[in-house]
């Protein structure tokens, strides 16, 4: 069943009203007619189940047939902080990390990032990178679209990280596996993790030390070397895994 996600001010008490791009996607591409149904959810976490009433032209007016909290959303709030990428990497990441369960993606600068964009260029890549995310999260039938941050320095990227309930930062001389899984198991209960992955080339060891000395723990992703557009989703593999509810 086709699914798009509508603004809160969209949802009115018995029926929910499309407009924007939207209509010429259900009417043109879709082929959608009155009576035909569609998923559709707020972004924040609410799902309706809904009917065709009438279809204008540049408006869609449908009947709420259903409605409940969504049900794919894991019990904790993911949060990638990734290091900048080269190319368009960045994309794949987010379409990804959306698909994988992640809550929110903040845009790291590290002393490593090749990658430099001015604010008029940052400001585009954002709203280019918002619309992923929006798209993943339609694709994967997420109860929300998660949010992606104006790129941030390293030091405020911890600032921030510092209202999480845990961090991790996968890392080359962490301890073993082992360790690693007790880490990990150990988060069970938390509401919100956050995961430092750095760019190509990876942090330097004064980004490491400051982010342990802010509380951030370093796991193993075992003993290959992982690309900075690989390591990021191995991590929010796992947690996925370790979080998912029945």
């Amino acid at each position: 069943m086709p699914r798009f996600f509508v603004d809160q001010s969209q949802v009115q008490e018995d029926c929910i009203v499309i407009h924007g791009n939207d209509v010429n996607h259900i009417r043109n591409v879709l082929r959608m007619r009155p009576g035909d149904e569609l998923s559709l959810s707020d972004g924040r976490g609410t799902d309706y189940f809904c009917r065709i009433l009438s279809m204008e032209r540049d408006e869609i007016r449908l009947s709420i047939e259903n409605s409940w909290n969504s049900y794919v959303e894991l019990p904790v709030k993911l949060y990638l902080f990734q290091g900048l990428p080269k190319a368009d990497k960045m994309e794949l990441i987010i379409q990804k990390a959306v698909e994988l369960g992640v809550y929110e993606i903040i845009p790291v600068r590290t002393n490593r990032v090749i990658v430099k964009l001015d604010e008029k260029k940052e400001a585009k890549k954002i709203a280019r990178w918002q619309q992923i995310a929006e798209g993943g999260a339609k694709q994967s039938g997420r109860g929300i679209i998660p949010e992606v941050k104006p790129v941030m320095a390293f030091s405020e990227a911890l600032a921030y990280a510092k209202n999480l309930e845990g961090v991790l930062i996968p890392y080359e001389k962490a301890e073993g596996i082992e360790k690693t899984r007790e880490i990990i198991a150990g988060l069970k209960g938390r509401k919100s993790v956050g995961i430092f992955i750095g760019p190509e080339g990876g942090f330097d060891e004064t980004e490491v030390e400051a982010a342990m000395a802010a509380g951030a723990l370093p796991v193993t992703l075992g003993k290959r070397i992982l690309r900075t557009e690989t390591a990021g989703l191995a991590m929010l593999s796992i947690l996925m895994f370790e979080f998912e509810e029945e």
